[in-house]
């Protein structure tokens, strides 16, 4: 039987013992707790792979001597991160095995094997298609599309992050920007994503993700808070607490997680908000796609400064980067016979990404941008993985391709939209001085 323990202070920690198999289930949740506290630190010392393993391995586990190997191997995932030792999460988890070792009378000596393989989940059916195991479980406030009216059809929209970066907004504008460091994505009442960018090269404005965290709100019956982080070599396949779903609420599975290839491509389903995430690993760095209804991405908290979040409302005008002149300046190169910086010629770039990206649109471009700006031949796949993933989630299959007149043609009509309110002001002055001279 299972026996709720008192709780154990220990050297700044606490921990609920509880014995069986929940008790690994209420270190991941204490582990999740500071993991959301000091994600920075305990990720770099990748406690949340050992965890993710640790729960894995011991969700479905009755055996006492199945619980002991599994603690073992977790014990022997987490000393593998000594040099973290400085770090609360990797001393939290060291006591909290400590602790139940104790309580279940483990032997430090034994064997470790490695975690048991998950079971693979099936491919995603298509957003709009439910399932008929989840049209059936859970309440019909946590499946958005059966919570609105009969009539009502949402209008989905999508958002990329990709490459050098480049972001395709909601609006369908398309940028290459600098972002260096932490950028919001989204922020809404249901969830947050926030992504880290870093250099990609020495001297160069080209920066590239890195990091991505995405925090799924509390939202009534259907899921708990949830957060999901991955970074270059670290894609996992469950939240933060080791979980694949919203928690243990009756609408929970209106929130997984998808792990399509492992350590390179999971997605997340949110069908209680409609959204679908995608999150990739392309060589050294990460890529990002949405596919989120309108009354979503605009549902705004109040007095929330929506200006910042870039899916919204693109990069800030200091942050943009003009590609056309920097390809302008390759061209130039090439025919002085300038030796290329970084190995690519602006026509052999061309013709590197035009294998993989027949069409010349803007994803074209972004791939021949980045393989001139880097040298980075992941950069082609990551282009085209961008591309595929607006294929799955932009509801207009019209404007998958978006070119560089539409783009640049946008971003003229966002500056003289900018313009308006100081020409509606010099009008206002010189009918004011008018008047003036008149009387």
């Amino acid at each position: 039987t299972r026996e709720r323990s008192k709780v154990l202070p220990r050297a700044g920690w606490m921990v609920m013992g509880v014995r069986g198999r929940s008790s690994a289930l209420d270190v991941c949740r204490v582990l999740a707790v500071l993991l959301l506290l000091f994600p920075g630190v305990s990720l770099q010392c990748k406690i949340l792979r050992c965890n993710s393993e640790f729960w894995a391995s011991t969700s479905s586990s009755g055996q006492e001597e199945e619980f002991c190997t599994a603690l073992r191997a977790y014990n022997s995932c987490v000393r593998r991160t000594a040099r973290c030792r400085g770090d609360l999460a990797y001393h939290s988890a060291q006591h909290g095995i400590e602790d139940l070792m104790s309580q279940h009378n483990c032997s430090k000596e034994g064997p470790t094997s490695q975690p048991r393989a998950r079971t693979q989940l099936p491919p995603l059916p298509p957003p709009l298609q439910p399932d008929s195991q989840e049209r059936s479980d859970g309440p019909e406030i946590c499946h958005y599309e059966r919570s609105l009216a009969r009539a009502a059809q949402p209008n989905y929209t999508h958002c990329g992050f990709f490459g050098d970066p480049h972001l395709r907004t909601f609006g369908d504008d398309f940028q290459t920007c600098k972002v260096e460091g932490a950028w919001p994505l989204i922020h809404n009442k249901y969830l947050s994503v926030q992504v880290t960018n870093t250099p990609v090269v020495p001297g160069s404005p080209a920066t590239a993700p890195s990091k991505l965290t995405i925090i799924f709100k509390n939202f009534q019956e259907c899921v708990e808070q949830k957060m999901y982080h991955a970074e270059t070599d670290e894609l996992p396949s469950a939240f933060a607490d080791g979980s694949k779903n919203g928690g243990e609420r009756h609408g929970a599975n209106a929130l997984r997680v998808v792990e399509q290839v492992p350590g390179q491509h999971v997605v997340i389903q949110a069908r209680y908000i409609g959204t679908t995430i995608v999150v990739r690993q392309v060589g050294r760095y990460l890529t990002f796609a949405v596919r989120m209804p309108e009354e979503v991405v605009n549902s705004v908290e109040e007095g929330d400064d929506q200006d910042l979040y870039l899916c919204l409302h693109g990069c800030p005008a200091n942050q943009r980067i003009d590609f056309r002149n920097f390809r302008a300046r390759a061209a130039e190169a090439q025919g002085s016979g300038r030796s290329p910086p970084h190995g690519f010629t602006y026509q052999s770039a061309r013709a590197k990404c035009k294998e993989r990206l027949p069409v010349e649109d803007l994803y074209f471009q972004s791939c021949v941008f980045d393989l001139l700006s880097s040298g980075d031949i992941n950069f082609t796949m990551a282009a085209y993985y961008a591309f595929e993933d607006v294929k799955m989630l932009h509801s207009n299959s019209k404007r998958y391709h978006i070119f560089e007149k539409e783009a640049f043609k946008g971003g003229a009509a966002q500056t003289a939209a900018g313009l308006l309110p100081l020409l509606s002001l010099l009008a206002v002055f010189f009918w004011t001085e008018c008047c003036s001279v008149r009387l």
